[in-house]
């Protein structure tokens, strides 16, 4: 064997063990990872089906005993209307996430490729909402929705959503379409396609931002709850977040945490769904959109 051979013999060596220990690690701390996301998902099922008794009695073998699916009959039989609320949630997570990207799509398109005085002015713009917490403009927000007209209407709060998602949707949007190559769309001016015949080719390039734009939609608008308490004064009108605070029984206004993780659990099981549908492009679409640009 030359020196060369044995030289080259000695470095892939090492290599060829470093690898299975470095893809062992990795795997390690992606399932350590895995389980602390996990773990309140699972200690939330896990109460839901518990007694009260059990619920309340602490960490130990217990926990596991007597497991009951009453809490979810029990859900729809204490005068919460499930469906109703689910239904609320629905309309308004659905309408947030239909107008915020369609609205999104647009304003991305615009920005990136069209030219005009003070584009780049009207894009620090838009991003400033993303400086302002919601908290600190509760008060002119309900006078405003209350002198349109939009207070306790499931319309209302959909405008509201989409109002704070639009930000970070157009910066996404408007860095996605800054990736697509310009030959593209000069092939179909060629072609004497107009402004939106080029959109709607351009559309496949897009679809991970599109997809992530929807997704971050539609988790907001399910899972928030202080806007839907401010503007929602109606118990028909109320989503579900609202609806599940409302759920106490017993003495002493003690709350039945096997019936509120039961509902707790029911409202994570669109939010999985949404995100398993959508993941093949999620990580694509934030990565264009949120670091690109």
């Amino acid at each position: 064997m030359s020196a060369y051979s044995a030289a080259r013999s000695s470095t892939l060596r090492p290599r060829s063990v470093r690898q299975p220990l470095n893809r062992a690690a990795h795997y390690t701390v992606a399932t350590i990872i895995a389980l602390l996301f996990l773990f309140p998902i699972a200690w939330t099922i896990l109460r839901s089906v518990q007694t009260l008794s059990v619920a309340g009695s602490g960490v130990g073998p217990q926990m596991f005993q007597g497991l009951t699916f009453d809490n979810y009959t029990a859900l729809q039989d204490s005068g919460v209307s499930l469906w109703t609320y689910t239904a609320n949630s629905a309309i308004v997570a659905l309408g947030t996430t239909a107008l915020t990207t369609v609205v999104a799509t647009l304003a991305g398109y615009g920005l990136a490729r069209l030219r005009f005085p003070g584009a780049g002015a009207v894009f620090v713009l838009l991003l400033v909402p993303f400086m302002v917490p919601f908290q600190g403009i509760l008060t002119p927000l309900f006078t405003l929705m209350n002198t349109l007209g939009l207070t306790d209407n499931l319309i209302g709060l959909v405008f509201v959503y989409t109002t704070f998602q639009l930000p970070f949707a157009i910066f996404v949007m408007r860095n996605a379409f800054s990736t697509v190559p310009k030959e593209l769309e000069e092939t179909g001016m060629i072609d004497g396609l107009s402004t939106f015949g080029i959109l709607r080719t351009l559309l496949p390039m897009v679809t991970p931002g599109m997809a992530t734009v929807a997704l971050y939609a539609f988790i907001f608008a399910w899972n928030d709850f202080l806007a839907a308490l401010i503007l929602i004064t109606s118990q028909n009108s109320f989503t579900l977040p609202v609806a599940l605070v409302n759920i106490q029984s017993g003495q002493f206004g003690q709350v039945d945490f096997g019936v509120l993780s039961a509902g707790a659990t029911v409202a994570t099981i669109p939010c999985l769904i949404a995100f398993l549908l959508l993941q093949r492009y999620y990580v694509n679409g934030l990565s264009a959109g949120a670091v690109k640009g």
